[in-house]
């Protein structure tokens, strides 16, 4: 497996440990730490449970002396797909306990996604619910580790307690009993060392194939611990969760930026705009992160007069640029809350972000930029810098990189460029102050007749649209021009959308007429993943086969 040494040397690590950027101690060192400065205060809650920062070790304790004794190594991985329940800080703070890796999975990843990560990370336990939202998943993991080629030796059904099928263990059955001091003796020298493999995360799938982003504790840390700075986050506040905690998003801004602060978060298991009011009111939240689409979908659910909402210090809006219109509004129903862009990927989480020190204006003109050890550069095909201004791939270098694609050298060594940035295949520019502005993927340009159209364009344009409550554009295949402009929309009420009005609009912002739209699609919603990406790649591939057809 590969080592920090294999991504970084001496001096970068060295640099890092003096910037405070890394820490030498362990996630569970974490968890005592917080336990002894502030044992009874709630660390983490759902809708049904919660835990303290003493609960929290004391359960991290007991489940990594279980794991151990059912032989769980350093070094094996171990599979968690679980909803956002409190469940999971403790478990990944017990895996890392003794030196294994853990593989956080999506909650709506079915049969071939699981199946592929499985197969791919050759796990040797799994921690999974028996249902979620009417899915069988210790079915699914049954089956999987029936398999020949499986190396899955132990399947842990997570808020179960009786009538499981035979070989299925539950969480009460893997917490050790005795003494804390008699276990921490039991697994004494097992705990991580922070540059150790952490976790392998498998990204979300905006393309068809997942690859497995191998981090340390620090690489993911580190990102924690400059957005604290930049949020001027402290113990007295209250995060809110509606990202997966088991993806890059809901790992930073749920477990570790509250956890290395000492402050409280709630996780929401299943995402519904109207309790997100609710609770963020009676919660007295303060701070939240989820994508853009998060938003729009609360301004839509809010009713005046309805919740208090002035708790909330701000949000951080990732996954897409937040469009001027969203921010009007949003004003209105969150009179103190200040909208924050934030841009990053699996392979480094944090890229670039506005900070509370940032005029407002920042966040709706840019996606923020670099912060503290990093480096953010718009490269060319080449690998080369390009001019400010210039649109390229947004490449990065810095303390929350991935050691790499595991089990994929190839494409590992395929990200950099000569001088050792990491290109993102994301596309955007940057202004002369190193604010950056995502404009696309690189492959998500319309290639019309030879000219260049960038599909993030006219998302941002049409956001704007009276009657349009979600877009989404891609290329469609034609015959004479190569590609055309094809746009998926779910309009607002009952309003009919035509493509005509689409057009209208856009030529009222002063869209040039080589960038319209040449056909449309109204949906009922479109196809996101849990982080709220929109998955193109379907949209692309449901166009093709509806021109085919």
């Amino acid at each position: 497996m590969l080592t920090v040494r294999d991504r970084y040397d001496d001096a970068e690590v060295a640099a890092f440990y003096a910037d405070g950027l890394w820490r030498r101690t362990s996630l569970y060192g974490e968890v005592v730490a917080q336990a002894e400065r502030r044992p009874d205060k709630q660390f983490v809650l759902d809708s049904t449970s919660s835990l303290t920062f003493s609960e929290l070790r004391d359960q991290a304790l007991r489940i990594a002396v279980g794991l151990h004794r059912l032989g769980v190594r350093r070094g094996d991985r171990v599979v968690v797909q679980l909803p956002n329940w409190t469940e999971f800080p403790t478990l990944a703070t017990a895996i890392s306990r003794i030196g294994a890796v853990l593989v956080p999975v999506l909650p709506i990843y079915r049969r071939a996604e699981v199946d592929y990560i499985v197969g791919h990370a050759e796990p040797v336990l799994a921690f999974t619910p028996v249902e979620f939202r009417r899915f069988g998943h210790l079915v699914m993991f049954e089956e999987l580790r029936d398999l020949p080629a499986s190396t899955l030796r132990h399947v842990v059904a997570v808020r179960a307690d009786a009538g499981l099928p035979a070989g299925v263990l539950t969480l009460a059955d893997l917490c050790a009993e005795g003494s804390l001091t008699d276990l921490e003796t039991e697994i004494d020298g097992l705990d991580a060392d922070p540059d150790d493999p952490f976790l392998i995360m498998y990204t979300s799938g905006t393309t068809s194939f997942p690859k497995g982003c191998l981090h340390t504790l620090n690489t993911i840390r580190s990102s924690a611990l400059v957005m604290a700075k930049s949020f001027a986050y402290t113990d007295q506040d209250v995060q809110f969760g509606p990202s997966p905690i088991v993806h890059a998003s809901g790992m930073v801004h749920s477990f570790l930026l509250p956890l290395v602060n000492g402050a409280s978060s709630h996780l929401m298991e299943v995402w519904d705009p109207a309790e997100a009011l609710r609770r963020i009111d009676e919660h007295r939240i303060t701070a939240a992160a989820g994508a853009t689409a998060f938003l729009e979908m609360m301004l839509q659910a809010a009713e005046p007069g309805v919740h208090d909402l002035t708790s909330l210090r701000y949000w951080a809006c990732a996954g897409s640029p937040i469009p001027a219109a969203v921010i009007e509004r949003a004003a209105k129903v969150f009179p103190r809350t200040r909208w924050l862009s934030v841009y990053g990927r699996s392979e480094n989480l944090l890229t670039t972000m506005c900070r509370l020190s940032d005029p407002p204006e920042r966040a709706v003109t840019s996606d923020g930029a670099a912060l503290a050890g990093a480096t953010v550069a718009i490269v060319g095909p080449d690998g080369r810098e390009l001019r400010r201004g210039e649109e390229g791939d947004i490449a990065y270098r810095g303390p929350s990189h991935m050691l790499g694609y595991y089990r994929d050298p190839e494409q590992t060594s395929m990200l950099f460029t000569p001088s050792g940035l990491s290109m993102s295949g994301d596309l955007g520019r940057m202004d002369t102050n190193g604010f950056v502005r995502v404009t696309g993927r690189s492959k998500d340009i319309v290639v019309r007749g030879g000219m260049n159209i960038s599909a993030q364009e006219l998302e941002d344009h049409l956001a704007g649209h009276p009657s349009v409550s979600a877009v989404a554009v891609v290329a469609m295949p034609d015959q004479r021009l190569g590609e055309k402009v094809c746009v998926y929309a779910v309009s607002k009420g009952d309003v009919t959308l035509t493509l005509d009005s689409i057009n209208d609009f856009l030529r009222g912002r002063e869209v040039a007429n080589q960038k319209l739209p040449e056909h449309l699609e109204v949906v009922a919603e479109l196809p996101v993943t849990a982080t709220g990406k929109v998955q193109k790649h379907l949209l692309r591939a449901d166009i093709r086969e509806k021109l085919d057809a």
